[in-house]
């Protein structure tokens, strides 16, 4: 599981090397890095999510301060950072969205690496149906190993 957050946080600082969200996609980003970062090392720090994120220690720290006003985490300058329950819910939101796009992506034949970097790119940006739609797919797909057998000899 560690390797698997790992994996996570390298590739959500790979999309934040070249991308700009809009301000709700980084929001659900910082309290994805925070839930990773908590479940790889027991607690985050403004120093990891960082160099995560691509950004100066000073926009962490205003981040955090806006994420602790909305609710989202329990902040205090110096100490450690733990997400309510109500950013938990945003993250683990977030990460189901990843696990789908990426399984989807796989499905189609990407590697790993390209699936993981495009589900990183597009988590944020989908309408909530479509992802309920995606996962029905996916799940006749799986129930269906002779049509995917059929695409993947495409």
């Amino acid at each position: 599981m560690k390797e698997k957050s790992k994996n996570r946080l390298e590739s959500i600082k790979a999309a934040h090397q070249s991308e700009k969200n809009a301000s709700s996609s980084r929001v659900e980003d910082y309290l994805e890095v925070i839930a990773e970062l908590v479940e790889l090392k027991g607690y985050a720090t403004t120093l990891d999510i960082s160099r995560y994120m691509n950004v100066s220690a000073p926009s962490v720290t205003k981040m955090l301060q806006r994420l602790d006003e909305n609710g989202y985490l329990e902040y205090e300058k110096y100490h450690g950072i733990n997400l309510t329950d109500k950013g938990i819910q945003v993250a683990e939101a977030i990460r189901q969205k990843h696990g789908i796009l990426l399984e989807f992506f796989e499905i189609l034949g990407l590697g790993h690496d390209t699936a993981n970097q495009d589900a990183e790119g597009i988590e944020h940006h989908l309408n909530p149906k479509t992802i309920k739609q995606l996962r029905k797919f996916i799940t006749f797909l799986k129930a269906n190993p002779k049509v995917l057998e059929n695409f993947k000899n495409l």
